[in-house]
């Protein structure tokens, strides 16, 4: 079947020449050129056209651009350039489709790496999809079509783009261009929601005049965010290679009986996206959960719990070796004195049922907050329906926390939803994050909690 005759296209406008490109990185917030490490390689014709080449230093992050089939393919020699400007090392690989609107000699001239395209073209490397995906630091599509993106979604790996996808455990990074009614749909929500779920950075297309007449939102990002988002990626890719990072995650069940329970709305989303962040930047993680109807993070230990005391006796175990600390979990204030044998019933024990006495649980941040080492860094959570940043200040300083990420939660926010609205609050002042998918939200927690360790 065609693999994206219908893919539609992103944006008609010519683009700037390569100059132009890292200007608009640079603006963007991405490093400026010379931000890793360059070294210049005798031989060859260069971006500047100096007579010398320019190539990313041993040690600079290595991204892969894959290229569907799309006519804002062109963009992706500017999102090439962008990044070797930054300093990195770039390889290509395009779909079949791809190559009917750029070919693969132009990205081998502005790359000088081999260009990927069929499954079997390579002899020497019997598995490239497993070579490209082992490769690289980060792995951005730019331009995704809707195809690609659905494929992606559903797992299908039937050519070598989709398959490096696959198979890839680096950051991946998808800035989609494609017709306003084809990006509207609900199947293509649909699928980059569940993208954005695992962990997919989505560079979000523009709105405007498209190349098949229409207008609407569809046009390919701005190079400049699509180069600070790969980037980004690439460089958080190992970042926390070494550490020891402990997270706590979910709600506790306080038990009344064998049947009822006092517990809260916590999904775990949050504390589980901080974990498999984590360790997809290298860390070794201990995620102590609370009951969750969640799947165990790829490369996390799990150390599974019910009530707040079983999760301070495991996260007392977990602390001491811990680098940093997030303490996620919403963690019962409160627990029955008294947890019956039997299921008390109403109508025998309307009593015992109508007077239920409570008794405070162990805090399980304050108390492992208090015996934090020199160079460790603690991260708190505050769930707050008022007074958000005040009460999550407050926290701070009680609790002996680093930093509270203060949640705004009630009315259906937060709890069990996807994405989130947070302060980070610190010693050194406050910073609001717009609402943001809670996959993205862990990086940006980790970054700040990297910041405070120096």
């Amino acid at each position: 079947m065609p693999e994206e005759a219908n893919a539609g296209v992103a944006r008609a406008d010519a683009g700037g020449d390569a100059g132009e490109v890292a200007g608009a990185a640079r603006s963007a917030g991405a490093p400026a050129e010379g931000a890793f490490a360059v070294r210049a390689d005798a031989g060859g014709g260069t971006a500047g056209g100096s007579g010398a080449r320019a190539d990313a230093a041993v040690g600079a992050p290595t991204v892969l651009v894959g290229v569907t089939g799309c006519i804002a393919a062109y963009k992706a020699c500017e999102v090439v350039r962008g990044l070797q400007k930054a300093g990195a090392r770039v390889k290509v690989v395009m779909t079949e489709h791809a190559c009917e609107f750029v070919g693969p000699t132009t990205f081998r001239a502005l790359t000088r790496e081999p260009v990927a395209v069929g499954l079997f073209e390579e002899p020497g490397d019997p598995i490239h999809h497993v070579s490209l995906a082992q490769e690289c630091d980060a792995f951005v599509i730019a331009p995704c079509t809707a195809n690609v993106a659905a494929k992606i979604a559903h797992g299908i790996a039937d050519d070598l783009l989709t398959a490096t996808a696959l198979a890839t455990r680096s950051p991946l990074v998808l800035a989609c261009a494609m017709n306003a009614g084809m990006y509207e749909a609900a199947a293509t929500q649909e699928n980059l929601a569940a993208l954005v779920r695992r962990g997919v950075r989505l560079v979000e297309p523009g709105e405007g005049y498209l190349a098949c007449g229409d207008v609407g939102r569809g046009r390919l990002a701005e190079v400049g965010d699509i180069v600070e988002a790969a980037l980004a990626a690439a460089g958080r890719a190992r970042d926390m290679a070494g550490m020891r990072v402990l997270v706590t995650a979910g709600p506790t069940e306080e038990p009344l009986d064998p049947v009822r329970c006092l517990t809260n709305r916590s999904s775990g989303k949050t504390g589980y996206a901080l974990a498999r962040a984590a360790a997809r930047r290298g860390a070794q993680v201990a995620l102590v959960s609370g009951p969750v109807a969640l799947p165990a993070p790829d490369g996390v230990r799990v150390v599974r719990v019910r009530t707040a005391r079983e999760m301070l006796a495991a996260a007392e175990r977990e602390f001491p070796e811990a680098d940093l600390a997030v303490f996620s979990a919403a963690v019962a204030d409160m627990r029955p004195a008294d947890e019956a044998p039997r299921k008390l019933k109403k109508g025998r024990d309307d009593a015992a049922l109508a007077q239920v006495r409570l008794v405070p649980n162990p805090d399980v941040l304050a108390t492992c907050a208090v015996r934090k080492r020199a160079g460790q860094v603690v991260v708190g959570f505050a769930a707050e329906t008022e007074d958000v940043v005040e009460n999550a200040r407050a926290k701070l300083a009680s609790k002996h926390a680093d930093l509270v990420v203060a949640n705004y939660v009630g009315d259906g926010r937060a709890f069990g939803a996807d994405d989130n609205r947070v302060a980070l609050v610190a010693a050194g002042g406050v910073k609001e994050l717009a609402r943001m998918p809670k996959t993205a939200l862990a990086d940006a927690v980790l970054d700040a909690a990297l910041r405070l360790r120096g």
